[in-house]
């Protein structure tokens, strides 16, 4: 089942940019979002009609200022690390350390907050899934392979286009690969962690991760298509292998009641770790490029220099994260007994 669901998750971003090539090849930007409305329409509507609940309700207070909180930290937190790359190039809306300190700070209140609330069960969000061993390590190695799937998505259009001179269709063709390969493999990937556990899939699959961002890192003004093709699919490949491991791993892990507050935990630090991930990547870029303009350098130069050590960095937090890789375990193996999830849940 995470296997089909990874589908969507993997896929969706992957073949975006071969879409809105598409779109923009023979329409203006504002097609996009025309083409999208429908589409969305669709799905509300879909929605509405057959998803039904299959699992017992039961009351639960709704607490405002964890809402009011959360959406400050998490809002301000991604708006912030959204905004740092336009901010290297003076282009911000706001000063970003402003959307961030916000961000911070209400971050601090929503976790006090949710401490306290948990001891009665009444959290919006309650962080004793962090308890679990598992679950932290699964959230951690999630947030590096989401910066790096976004980081690499928004950096490698920008050196298509600027650096080696390719239209918008151009760029969308050549990511398709990549994004055909992890929708392929999400349910043989699937069937292989029924079969092996995550370790066998999770440990290769990061060291795929880091080496296709190595070799990323040889991208340079006058580099063969067909390398970039083969080294995307390859990090699409240790992307393949990793995020639904992850994902099973990470809620697996968990005890019964903490499943809604894991799956909310996931989700969110997908959003965040994407944000931060694409703010690395751009800011390192941007920063780059502007000193290299500054020493006469081309813009094509500057671009694949930023471009070269924006990917640098994304190789060496992957390493890291394949050494991280060796805690995982299988839920199976690592699932909580009976005293060890009453600890979980214990209110203090």
């Amino acid at each position: 089942m995470m296997g089909v669901v990874s589908i969507v998750i993997a896929v969706a971003p992957a073949i975006g940019p071969t879409v809105s090539g598409v779109i923009l090849s023979v329409a203006d930007w504002r097609w996009i979002f025309w083409l999208v409305l429908p589409i969305s329409i669709l799905a509300l509507v879909l929605g509405a009609i057959f998803l039904r609940n299959v699992t017992k309700t039961h009351f639960v207070k709704f607490d405002v200022l964890s809402t009011v909180l959360s959406a400050f930290a998490f809002g301000g937190l991604i708006f912030g690390l959204s905004s740092v790359g336009e901010a290297a190039l003076g282009h911000a809306p706001v000063p970003v350390w402003i959307p961030i300190v916000v961000g911070t700070v209400a971050l601090i209140a929503f976790v006090l907050r949710q401490l306290q609330l948990q001891r009665t069960d009444a959290a919006l969000l309650d962080l004793r899934t962090f308890r679990s061993r598992p679950f932290s390590i699964a959230v951690a190695l999630i947030a590096i392979v989401m910066a790096s799937l976004f980081g690499s998505l928004i950096l490698l259009p920008i050196y298509l286009q600027q650096v080696l001179g390719l239209n918008t269709l151009a760029v969308g063709l050549v990511l398709l690969p990549g994004g055909i390969l992890m929708g392929a493999m999400a349910p043989l990937v699937g069937s292989a962690f029924d079969r092996y556990g995550p370790t066998t899939l999770v440990i290769p699959g990061v060291m795929i991760v880091a080496g296709a961002l190595w070799g990323m890192t040889t991208f340079g003004a006058a580099t063969p298509v067909a390398w970039i093709i083969a080294v995307h699919a390859t990090l699409s490949i240790g992307l393949g292998l990793v995020l639904t491991p992850l994902l099973t791993s990470a809620l697996g892990s968990l005890p019964q009641p903490l499943y809604p507050h894991g799956s909310a935990i996931l989700r969110t630090v997908q959003q965040v770790a994407g944000a931060a991930g694409t703010a690395l990547f751009v800011t390192v870029m941007t920063v780059t490029a502007a000193a290299q303009s500054e020493l006469g350098a081309a813009p094509s130069t500057s671009t694949a220099a930023g471009v070269h050590n924006a990917l640098l960095i994304g190789a060496l937090v992957a390493t890291l994260g394949a050494l991280l890789a060796c805690f995982v375990r299988k839920p199976a193996d690592a699932s909580l007994s009976d005293q060890e999830s009453r600890t979980v849940l214990a209110p203090h």
